[in-house]
């Protein structure tokens, strides 16, 4: 999915080869050129948290896989988690889960 599009479209869009960019050994999908160009002119505003990890278990330490109906955007960061009812139990407190999968992505990161 094209991450430009969550910010400029607020929804989920599904990227297309012709406008792909390589970013960190990972290709990126894109809707339109404008999106891959914002994207590569400031990668880091529009990646996911945590590589596109589960956002409620960075918070507990680990890495899970993430489906996309799970998105949100809190203060112009890209966060997924795991299902949807994950989400309810991040969406009880964001910036405690924040705080701490902040504190654990590093450890967690290269695993």
């Amino acid at each position: 999915y094209d991450v430009v599009a969550f910010f400029a479209a607020s929804t989920p869009v599904k990227g297309e080869e012709q406008f792909s960019h390589t970013w960190k050994n990972a290709v990126w999908l894109f809707s339109s050129m404008e999106n891959r160009e914002l994207f590569k002119n400031n990668p880091e505003k529009y990646a996911p948290q945590y590589g596109g990890y589960c956002a409620y278990g960075m918070s507990g330490g680990y890495k899970a896989p993430t489906v996309i109906e799970t998105w949100k955007i809190t203060d112009q960061k890209l966060y997924f988690n795991y299902s949807l009812k994950v989400q309810e139990l991040w969406n009880k407190d964001i910036p405690g889960h924040i705080q701490k999968a902040d504190g654990n992505w590093p450890k967690v990161r290269n695993q």
